[in-house]
């Protein structure tokens, strides 16, 4: 009789207690890999980080990182800027590893120094808005990693995406940073827009938490609609109509409230917004009358 013996996944040395290193450890815990040190730059919180897990985990501050055993597999979850302070510290340690830094805009060339000494790297990057490591675990399901580096590290990041419900896809690590910034564009420069809306309406009386609660709505139904459909055909509204008129109330009223944020955001998105309609139909007269408008 046949016995089918499984390779037992390999252990994991997470350096970074953050929100996305803790959603990671999580998420690759419950998918059976063993997560044997985690590496935060706080002592106490990356104890709670590490209360998380189901299973026992050594935990070591930034400051202790020479005490570290490497594990088969080494992911750096730190910002950006501390990725190359951790770098020297593990070439310090010697021996090797698969290493995986997290950055979306740096490459894996930042990894250099432990690719001459025979270490695997590469990076891995999720596309998703990781608040909490809790939610963010289920945030990995069907999610989009941006991985590249060497052969193996690619083939090693490409197994743990897919054992966290995820797909994969490579750029040229060249253009890295552009892709980062069209990270930020879709999330983070979201959220600060939605937040500019939210002024809006605090100065029409309601209150902030109403507000944000009148606007989520409104906010889904645009994710839902872009879901379905190209960016041209999922613009509704003002600009999608080519409503003259009430583009200058809209300018009016910003001005007159001083909302010079708003102000220039709505110039701005406006005029990609006319590009969008004119792409769907809106007569060329129409675009160039509210392109003056604008500005």
């Amino acid at each position: 009789m046949k016995i089918n013996r499984q390779r037992p996944k390999p252990a994991l040395t997470i350096i970074g207690a953050g929100r996305l290193g803790t959603a990671l450890a999580l998420a690759l815990s419950r998918r059976g890999y063993s997560i044997k040190t985690l590496v935060g730059r706080r002592l106490a919180k990356t104890k709670k980080s590490a209360a998380l897990l189901d299973a026992s985990v050594k935990v070591l501050a930034a400051k202790q990182l020479d005490k570290l055993e490497l594990t088969e597999i080494t992911i750096i979850a730190t910002p950006d800027d501390e990725i190359d302070t951790v770098v020297h510290q593990l070439q310090n340690l010697g021996g090797t590893s698969t290493v995986l830094h997290t950055s979306g805009a740096l490459s894996s060339s930042l990894l250099s120094l432990l690719a001459k000494q025979g270490s695997h790297t590469g990076s891995i990057h999720p596309l998703v808005s990781v608040s909490d490591p809790i939610v963010g675990v289920e945030s990995f399901q069907n999610a989009y990693w941006c991985v590249e580096g060497d052969l193996l590290a690619v083939r090693t990041a490409k197994k743990l995406i897919r054992d966290m419900g995820g797909r994969s896809f490579s750029i040229d690590p060249k253009v890295k940073p552009l892709y980062h910034a069209a990270a930020v564009m879709t999330a983070g420069n979201v959220v600060a827009l939605f937040d500019v809306a939210i002024e809006m309406l605090e100065r029409c009386g309601l209150k902030r938490s109403a507000a944000r609660q009148i606007l989520l709505p409104l906010l889904e139904s645009t994710v839902t609609n872009l879901k379905r459909s190209d960016t041209s055909k999922a613009l509704t509204g003002t600009f999608s109509r080519g409503d003259i008129a009430t583009v200058q109330r809209h300018l009016r009223a910003l001005a007159e409230n001083k909302l010079m944020d708003a102000l220039t955001l709505y110039r701005l998105l406006g005029i990609r917004s006319l590009k969008l309609s004119e792409r769907n139909g809106l007569q060329r007269e129409v675009v160039e009358l509210i392109s003056t408008k604008l500005g």
